[in-house]
């Protein structure tokens, strides 16, 4: 179903796009929508299809085996949704904000069972009693509901008739609704805990068209997670899961259609 949008995106933003160029084909054709970004500030809204994966780095320790790394990262697709606010600068600089709702699952798999052979345990981690690991216990599917709310400075070029390139970057404040950062659970109980609160940059480039009654932007936007996403496994927990990761950090590639 995500991908069946994400391509329905796609199509949708190229169909425009070739309609856009046979307008500008037109020898007498009249500028659309003249004194719309004169307005100091203006609205609309944008629908996005991600796709989703984590930047991993491995504990040397209990997540690598020899050369091999014990933890692996399934990318995904997913969709979202949002609201546009702009601030008009000069002609050639405008502020965004652009609170959304994005929906995304991924998958984790953990192939530590090597991690036996540190049951004595060592200075960093007590003792633990080894046990066979199941499918269940190898993968995790990971489920996230975020509040996205980037802040982008954007720097257009000249308007040329009905059509204006783009380039955007900033900051966003992410929230993860369903991070599990507060259970008292780990993944013993098959229960994975991320961060709640999280930070990111982003960089965006697109061009938008003028029609009668509205502007249209299609856009790609590279998101990237600056803060470490992971929650410590309990103490009492084996060095299968969290243990194994040092470092584990969102990133995304959107692609956005705008309406404004």
């Amino acid at each position: 179903m995500n991908k069946f949008l994400l391509k329905a995106l796609v199509l949708t933003s190229v169909n425009v796009a070739v309609f856009a160029n046979a307008q500008f084909r037109t020898r007498n054709r009249m500028d659309k929508l003249e004194d719309f970004d004169e307005q100091k500030f203006s609205w609309g809204f944008y629908l996005n299809g991600n796709r989703l994966d984590y930047r991993i780095v491995l504990h040397p320790k209990y997540g690598m085996n020899d050369n091999e790394n014990l933890v692996t990262s399934k990318e995904s697709y997913s969709f979202g949704a949002g609201l546009i606010a702009k601030w008009r600068l000069n002609d050639y600089l405008d502020v965004r904000i652009e609170p959304g709702l994005q929906f995304a699952q991924r998958q984790l798999t953990f192939n530590t069972q090597s991690n036996d052979i540190y049951a004595g345990g060592s200075l960093t981690n007590p003792p633990f009693m080894p046990f066979p690991l199941q499918e269940k216990d190898k993968v995790r599917e990971i489920k996230s509901t975020l509040i996205d709310i980037p802040v982008m400075l954007e720097l257009h070029g000249q308007r040329w008739y009905n059509s204006r390139p783009y380039v955007a970057a900033g900051v966003n404040y992410v929230v993860n609704l369903q991070s599990n950062s507060s259970s008292t659970d780990d993944n013993m109980q098959g229960i994975y805990r991320s961060t709640t609160h999280n930070f990111a940059w982003s960089a965006e480039m697109g061009i938008q068209f003028y029609f009668n009654k509205f502007k249209l932007t299609p856009a790609v936007r590279g998101t990237f997670f600056m803060n470490n996403e992971k929650v410590a496994d309990n103490a009492t927990t084996p060095p299968y899961w969290a243990s194994a990761i040092s470092t584990l950090q969102t990133r995304a590639i959107m692609f956005v259609l705008k309406f404004e």
